[in-house]
């Protein structure tokens, strides 16, 4: 790649906790990628037209507020219909283990739960953007 991996980091739905979503963004930042941090509560809608706009090349979402079945494939369908799903998107949060192996059949390429070493994200990232 020619340029820094640019990852938009969102928080879906009505999440008013953030400082996860900070720490990644910072890591990410810290390992050389170029890091957009949309902010609280955002819709699908607006975390797709935000990373089609700044031409990203993963969105990572934290979420906490357990709407995360409908939210997180509501943003890879939207990828899709906007011609955009080669976006790689990934998941993190307080998301039950159960949970897991739905979101990653309905797009979601990986989840992130608490206590992963940001280090793993980072990893994640490289080696997957890299592969598209």
């Amino acid at each position: 790649m020619d340029r820094p991996i640019r990852v938009l980091v969102a928080k879906p739905g009505l999440d008013g906790h953030d400082r996860g979503a900070k720490v990644i963004a910072r890591a990410l930042r810290d390992a050389g990628m170029e890091v957009i941090y949309t902010g609280l509560r955002q819709t699908p809608e607006q975390i797709v037209n935000a990373a089609i706009q700044e031409d990203v090349d993963c969105i990572a979402m934290s979420i906490l507020s357990g709407a995360h079945n409908t939210l997180l494939p509501r943003v890879v369908d939207l990828l899709k219909a906007e011609e955009a799903d080669d976006i790689l998107v990934i998941g993190g949060g307080v998301i039950p283990t159960d949970d897991i192996p739905a979101l990653k059949e309905k797009g979601i390429k990986a989840i992130f739960t608490p206590g992963t070493p940001t280090q793993v994200t980072i990893d994640y990232i490289r080696e997957n953007v890299t592969k598209r």
